[in-house]
C-alpha cells in the first residue's frame, strides 16, 4: 500500500509540474494543430468522403516522434541539472517508485493530448457511421504507442543532465524503432544474407508494425504485450542507469 502511495505522490508532483508553466499548454496546442493539419490538410480527410479514422491514426506515431521526446526530456535531466535528484532519492521513496510515478505522469499528460482530439471523432460520427470498434482499437493502440515512446523518453532523459541530449537520444531511439519494420529496412537486412528468422524478429520489434493492425481495428494481445514489454524494458534500463549514476 505504501508503494502505491509513494507512486501516487510522485505522480501528482510530476503531473502538476507540467501545468506550472505555459509549456504544457503550448505542447497541447502544438499536438492538436499538428494532428489536425496532417489529418485534414495532408491526408485530405474530408475529400475522402469516408467515415474512417485510419488516416487520422496514421500520423500519430510521427507526431509522437517529435513531441513525446520534448515532453519527457526533462524527466531526469532537469532533476540532475538542478541537483534535486539527490533530494528526491533521500526521501522515503524507492528509485523504482520515482521512475513509475514520473512515467505515469508523462503518459497521463500525453493521454490528455490524445483525448483532446475527440472533436475529430464527433465530426466523423456526425458525418457518417464509423466502425466504433475500430475507433476504440485505434485510440487504444495510440495510447499504448505513446506509452512506449514516453518510457523511451524517460530512459533517454536518465542518460544525461542535458535536456537537449535527452531529446536527441529519445528521438533517435523512437525513430529507429519505428522504421525497422519498413520494407526498405527489412530488404536491406535480408540483403546481408541474414536468415529469414532474424529478419522477421527484427521486423517484429517495430513500433509501427504493432500499431498498424490496431489502427485498422484489430486487437491482438501479442501487440498489447509488446508495448507493455517495451515500457517495462525501458523503465528497467532507466532504473539501471540512474542507480549506477547514484552509486558513482
Amino acid at each position: 500500500m505504501s508503494n502505491l502511495k509513494n507512486v501516487k505522490t510522485i505522480f501528482h508532483r510530476e503531473f502538476k509540474s507540467y501545468f506550472d508553466s505555459p509549456v504544457a499548454y503550448v505542447f497541447l496546442v502544438a499536438f492538436l494543430v499538428l494532428v489536425g493539419f496532417l489529418t485534414f490538410g495532408v491526408t485530405m480527410y474530408y475529400e475522402r468522403r469516408q467515415a474512417n479514422l485510419t488516416p487520422f491514426f496514421f500520423w500519430h506515431p510521427w507526431v509522437y516522434l517529435l513531441l513525446v521526446p520534448a515532453a519527457t526530456m526533462g524527466a531526469w535531466a532537469e532533476e540532475r541539472r538542478t541537483g534535486t535528484i539527490e533530494l528526491l532519492l533521500t526521501l522515503p521513496v524507492t528509485l523504482a517508485e520515482a521512475l513509475v510515478g514520473k512515467f505515469l505522469a508523462a503518459w497521463a499528460f500525453i493521454g490528455i493530448a490524445l483525448g483532446l482530439t475527440f472533436p475529430v471523432v464527433l465530426t466523423t460520427g456526425w458525418l457518417g457511421q464509423p466502425d466504433w470498434g475500430a475507433v476504440f482499437c485505434g485510440y487504444l493502440g495510440s495510447l499504448l504507442l505513446s506509452g512506449a515512446c514516453v518510457a523511451t523518453g524517460v530512459f533517454a532523459s536518465a542518460l544525461s543532465r542535458s535536456q537537449v541530449i535527452g531529446f536527441v537520444i529519445a528521438l533517435a531511439i523512437c525513430l529507429f524503432m519505428l522504421i525497422i519494420g519498413f520494407d526498405p529496412v527489412i530488404n536491406a537486412v535480408a540483403g546481408w544474407g541474414v536468415p529469414s528468422s532474424v529478419v522477421n524478429a527484427v521486423a517484429s520489434c517495430s513500433l509501427m508494425q504493432h500499431f498498424d493492425s490496431m489502427r485498422r481495428g484489430v486487437i491482438d494481445f501479442y501487440d498489447i504485450a509488446y508495448y507493455i514489454g517495451v515500457m517495462v524494458f525501458m523503465l528497467a534500463a532507466a532504473h539501471v542507469v540512474t542507480d549506477n549514476r547514484k552509486a558513482s
